[in-house]
């Protein structure tokens, strides 16, 4: 089952439908369909193979979509690039994946320069802007094509190289398949959301993220419409969710924060939304549970993900205020273990590393392997599981808790802590916008924690009230023995936070 079969469907039996919308732009099924085809046969005029990858370094856009159809519709692999990458990391991801072509923007073409610059030659194709003399015309290409979907052999189901968000060390690039995506973002999220043709999405996170992207597949999948915001504005968000009548509303807890305002001074704009899909972090319960008074109607789903393995667990409406600080049950079909450092099955209730299986690799929901990296994902797929680096622990009802990422677990005079339990902690205080726990070196214990403190604008508290807080709250082995207040959390080009960054940090302040 492939993706440009789906497009092919829902052009014959609803061409004049809207497909994509982005600014004033509206493209229907029906154009989609043959502006893909005509593309994905420019690419193999231009000596385009099957198995090439061709990286998309281009805003939230219709560019967007269209390049990425029709880099699959060819046959070759799609490499998205977030825009927020530094040139470093570009740089590593061109040299990791030696794309065979790239399609740039206006916006983009600079920095791809320098990220480019002394690798092997790369085809530039540019998206929104008359292109320079080395590089090609996506609109040209678009429209100069042959008409028909391109030949491709059945067996090869690769889609995407998808890169890891590198917080702890280099980024490497999951190598998703088509199949992935049908049986996550076709199937279950059908059996478990409901979504259906009818829906339609706005997506507010980069495109070139796994979980702007999914959206994009549900478009492909379902035949639903997607609306794209080309940069996230929470005012354009409401604006667009009430003249679009999205219906379903997907986002990461960080734009769950920033649409508050909006959600509260005027919950008659979002009347057509009936389901918000949050995942990407912890999803704090003080958002929750403002975003459920200000649109009672909306049903609130959240679930755990991974680039590696795609949606995990899910926690519906009904859970989110019972099981707050869970991330849900697991998806029907996956498998699940929580193991020691020796691989061994912890006991029920006690935390260990979460390892998942969902069956063969690029098959159902697991990536098929890491590109280039026959090592990584040997120690990464061991007959079949995952092993996600997380810690993590069951409840007797089946409910998932993720307490730390495996590597920054602190251990403090033998006694493990979990991060997360302490930034849940820290994070009860009103006054306290976000919160990163690290462990720090310490000479009589070995590692002491290490809170790093955002304030919300105008808040304000003191290290002794935050450590005063988490005494009362938790083991006095967990509470920080050290709080360094800072204007923003480092974070990587998926909002997440860099901790080894903060350890780095530290160490610098102390000397080391």
């Amino acid at each position: 089952m492939k993706f440009a079969s789906y497009l092919a469907a829902h052009a014959a039996a609803m061409a004049s439908k809207e497909a994509v919308i982005c600014a004033e732009r509206r493209v229907t099924f029906g154009e989609l369909h043959a502006a893909t085809d005509r593309l994905a046969n420019s690419l193999r005029a231009l000596g385009v193979a099957v198995g090439d990858r061709i990286a998309i370094y281009v805003p939230n856009s219709v560019e967007f979509v269209v390049a990425f159809i029709a880099v699959v519709k060819s046959g070759a692999v799609a490499v998205p690039i977030n825009l927020r990458l530094s040139v470093p990391e570009i740089g590593h991801i061109l040299n990791d994946c030696t794309p065979k072509a790239a399609f740039i923007a206006d916006e983009t073409r600079a920095n791809f320069d320098r990220a480019a610059a002394g690798l092997t030659a790369i085809l530039r194709i540019v998206a929104d802007a008359p292109p320079r003399a080395e590089e090609r015309s996506m609109a040209a290409l678009a429209e100069g094509g042959a008409p028909g979907t391109p030949e491709v052999p059945y067996q090869f189901d690769d889609c995407m190289i998808c890169y890891t968000s590198g917080t702890t060390g280099k980024a490497k690039g999951a190598i998703l398949t088509q199949a992935n995506y049908v049986v996550l973002n076709g199937f279950l999220n059908a059996l478990l959301w409901g979504l259906t043709a009818d829906d339609r999405q706005l997506v507010t996170v980069p495109l070139a993220h796994r979980t702007g992207f999914a959206r994009v597949a549900n478009m492909i999948l379902h035949g639903c419409t997607l609306i794209i915001l080309p940069r996230f504005d929470a005012r354009e968000a409401a604006r667009l969710i009430e003249r679009e009548r999205v219906t379903v509303l997907g986002m990461v807890p960080t734009v769950a924060r920033m649409m508050l305002e909006e959600t509260e001074a005027a919950p008659g704009r979002f009347a057509t939304l009936h389901t918000i899909l949050v995942t990407g972090e912890a999803f704090p319960l003080q958002v929750k549970e403002r975003l459920h008074r200000a649109l009672p109607h909306v049903r609130l789903q959240s679930f755990f993900a991974m680039t590696e393995v795609g949606g995990l667990t899910n926690l519906g409406p009904e859970e989110q205020f019972t099981h707050p600080t869970s991330v849900g049950r697991l998806f029907p079909g996956v498998e699940l273990k929580l193991v020691d450092n020796g691989g061994r099955e912890v006991a029920p209730g006690e935390v260990g590393e979460m390892w998942v299986r969902t069956g063969e690799p690029g098959r159902f929901l697991t990536m098929r392997g890491y590109f280039g990296r026959p090592k990584e994902t040997a120690e990464t797929i061991r007959d079949g599981w995952v092993a996600t680096g997380d810690m993590a622990r069951l409840d007797a009802e089946g409910y998932l808790y993720i307490v730390d990422r495996k590597k920054d677990m602190v251990n403090s005079g033998g006694y493990n802590v979990y991060s997360r339990e302490v930034e849940l902690t820290i994070l009860e205080l009103a006054a306290v916008r976000d919160v990163a726990v690290v462990g720090v070196p310490d000479a009589v214990f070995g590692e002491a924690v290490a809170a790093y403190v955002e304030m919300n604008p105008g808040s304000s508290a003191t290290e002794e009230e935050i450590v005063a807080h988490c005494r009362e709250r938790i083991a006095g082995y967990k509470k920080p023995r050290h709080v360094r207040f800072v204007a923003a959390l480092p974070r990587n080009s998926l909002g997440k936070v860099i901790k080894y960054k903060l350890r780095e940090e530290f160490a610098v302040a102390a000397g080391n």
